[in-house]
């Protein structure tokens, strides 16, 4: 491959040839910021701090430094089942099943294990592989991990690469107690290699990097270098009617690929979801009171593009990579200025372009200053454009809610939002707001 000025190429990073065809498969051909800034230095087996936004390569990097590491070391004698020596801790379910996903990729011609361990569901079928294989690699949330241990199911005590990714996303969510309780588990820290991944680090990630790394290398990549530049973000004023008149004449006349509209309350997902519903748009719902074996069965379901839109809380905000995201709206600006970062993060990944449509009602923009402050630029609001405001067809009547309710989405439709005349591209107009 050609060199190419200020860009690291995988193949100079010395790299397994297993690794290095997965690679190939994957079609990277040259670092993404953070993986160039971090990975020739934890390579080398050095602990390492990596902060930046998400869909820029954090996990890619921690997964082919582990396996590069478990290849070129391998244990003297084999060990027993349940003994992971690269454990990954997450904060939520769905970026575990990411996190071992995209593992598995990578590590395709390494022969070696990958699993993900996490609550909610298949507690027996996980805890029948730990007993009965070896695993090389765990991604884990906190909770079901100690319960394996507790119950002598998983043994952490040969954990050779210990990753901690979204880790300002386990202080926010009450996790750290755990975690220390996991770590403790595992061998000191002179005899282990640590990872910090996150999109921030604040004082008390900084604290705990202290106690459980050995003079890490510290790597920043800031936002502005790598986030919103290839999305092109817009706020309309506009009453809540207006709201659904423009998310519904965006789906009809751009026919995005996939869409991901968020909002603040489970209530709104939900009211959302079954309004689009009625208006011929397929859809499904994600939110924290979905079931997980529902919330895993819809990722896939618009992972795969069988679902163009998914109407989602934060849950869906953080840390998940959906290729092909080309529209992301808000339909409640976030309380939380970083949890409008990270919610446009999901389109405009890869250098792929993106589109993102804010509305800001009398009820939540007075939040637009603290998220002007903290992207560190103005956004300037406007009303949507004339075509935007088409009125709305005539809908069916609401049918009466099952007991079950709606959540995770009705039935696929042949309605609007399907894949056919756009291909996902997103279509651009003058007079938005770009980037950061």
């Amino acid at each position: 491959m050609e060199s190419v000025e200020e860009k690291t190429r995988f193949q100079d990073l010395d790299l397994p040839d297993e690794i290095m065809h997965s690679i190939a498969d994957l079609d990277f051909k040259y670092c993404t910021p953070i993986q160039a800034g971090i990975m020739p230095q934890i390579l080398t087996g050095i602990d390492g701090l990596g902060k930046a936004q998400t869909g820029t390569g954090k996990t890619a990097a921690f997964l082919i430094t582990a396996f590069t590491k478990l290849l070129r070391n391998p244990p003297e004698q084999p060990l027993r089942n349940g003994t992971p020596r690269v454990l990954v801790i997450a904060p939520t379910r769905e970026l575990v099943i990411q996190i071992a996903e995209e593992a598995a990729v990578i590590g395709k011609y390494t022969g070696l294990r990958t699993m993900a361990v996490y609550g909610g569901l298949d507690y027996q079928k996980q805890k029948s592989i730990l007993q009965n294989e070896q695993v090389d690699l765990v991604a884990a949330t906190p909770g079901r991990l100690l319960d394996f241990r507790r119950s002598h199911v998983i043994h952490l005590g040969h954990v050779d690469v210990l990753v901690i990714d979204e880790a300002d996303r386990m202080l926010d969510m009450g996790f750290i107690p755990d975690v220390r309780q996991i770590v403790r588990s595992t061998p000191v820290k002179t005899e282990r290699q640590t990872l910090f991944f996150s999109a921030t680090f604040n004082e008390d990630v900084d604290r705990l990097s202290e106690q459980w790394t050995t003079d890490p290398v510290r790597v920043e990549i800031e936002p502005d270098t790598v986030a919103a530049d290839t999305v092109d973000q817009r706020i309309y004023l506009a009453t809540d009617r207006e709201k659904l008149m423009v998310i519904y004449n965006v789906i009809q006349q751009e026919k995005p690929e996939r869409v991901l509209i968020f909002a603040n309350r489970r209530n709104q997902v939900r009211d959302l979801c079954e309004t689009l519903d009625r208006y011929g748009i397929r859809c499904a719902l994600l939110s924290g009171d979905v079931p997980q074996a529902k919330r895993v069965r819809t990722l896939e379901r618009f992972k795969s593009g069988e679902v163009p839109v998914l109407v989602a809380t934060d849950v869906a905000g953080r840390g998940l990579h959906v290729e092909g995201v080309s529209h992301v709206i808000n339909y409640a600006l976030p309380d939380d200025p970083e949890d409008y970062v990270h919610r446009i993060g999901r389109t405009g990944r890869a250098g792929m372009e993106g589109k993102s449509i804010s509305f800001a009602s009398q009820q939540d923009a007075f939040v637009l200053p603290d998220i002007e402050k903290f992207l560190g630029r103005e956004l300037r609001c406007e009303y949507p454009e004339e075509e935007l405001l088409t009125p709305l067809p005539k809908a069916p009547p609401r049918a009466p809610r099952s007991s079950s309710g709606r959540s995770g989405g009705g039935r696929p439709r042949t309605g609007g939002g399907g894949r056919s005349g756009g291909g996902g591209r997103s279509g651009r107009s003058g007079g938005s707001s770009r980037g950061r």
